[in-house]
């Protein structure tokens, strides 16, 4: 039922009873639609489809209030100065969860070209051919200089549905596993500070942290499982 149609019921305000449901989280006619069911699958072989996406982070200077757990005492930005961005571009293999990022500039299309082309030849390091890459719809992922990248190197390119975040779901959860071990796990005083501790929590990430999914192996056990259960190479 509608924000009106309860109030008619139950002869109440309309404001009243828009006001609780916006409380409860239940203020959008889009919550009377039916949820979305989960959309779970897992590629059988490494390489088969990996998933690609990009996470904006604010650049640091100084030890700011998600530390400190207050604003006071930070400095005060006058006039139009912004300190910025910088974007974390990842690239997960479906079947083992094994994990490639960078700390890049900005998501621009040659950016975003030149990171797939580095994290294909690590995945090579490890054996791994990729066949398949998901992104979401992003300018840089519809542009010419990308498909055209995938076309050169034998990637066939998907993308997802419009807002359907669910599709590239293990790029979005490797993201919340970053953001909470990595970008917010520690306490740093630059971003270049923070973007040195990647490689290492990447590593930790891969070779020792086990994941639920993979029946508690870690990415790097989950490829040397599926490696010697196949007859041949796969790459």
């Amino acid at each position: 039922m509608t924000a009106a149609e309860i109030a008619e019921v139950l002869s109440m305000p309309l404001s009243t009873v828009s006001a609780v449901l916006a409380r409860c989280g239940l203020g959008r006619l889009s919550r009377l639609e039916p949820l979305e069911p989960a959309n779970r699958y897992q590629r059988a072989q490494p390489g088969e489809l990996v998933h690609v996406d990009v996470k904006r982070l604010a650049r640091i200077d100084g030890i700011g209030h998600r530390i400190s757990g207050s604003r006071a005492g930070q400095p005060r930005r006058t006039g139009r100065r912004r300190i910025g961005y910088e974007y974390v571009h990842v690239l997960v293999d479906d079947a083992t969860r094994l994990a490639y990022a960078e700390v890049l500039g900005d998501e621009r299309a040659h950016t975003a070209t030149g990171f797939l082309i580095r994290a294909l030849r690590w995945f090579r390091s490890f054996g791994v051919a990729v066949q398949r890459v998901m992104t979401d719809n992003g300018s840089a992922f519809v542009s010419h200089l990308y498909g055209l990248a995938c076309r050169i190197v034998g990637l066939r390119h998907l993308r997802t549905r419009p807002r359907r975040p669910r599709t590239n779901g293990k790029a979005e959860r490797f993201i919340r596993t970053m953001l909470d071990r990595w970008a917010y796990g520690a306490i740093y005083r630059t971003s270049a500070e923070r973007s040195r501790a990647l490689p290492g929590w990447l590593d930790s990430y891969n070779c020792r942290r086990p994941h639920g999914s993979l029946n508690r192996q870690t990415p790097l056990q989950r490829l040397t499982a599926l490696r010697n259960n196949v007859t041949g190479s796969y790459s």
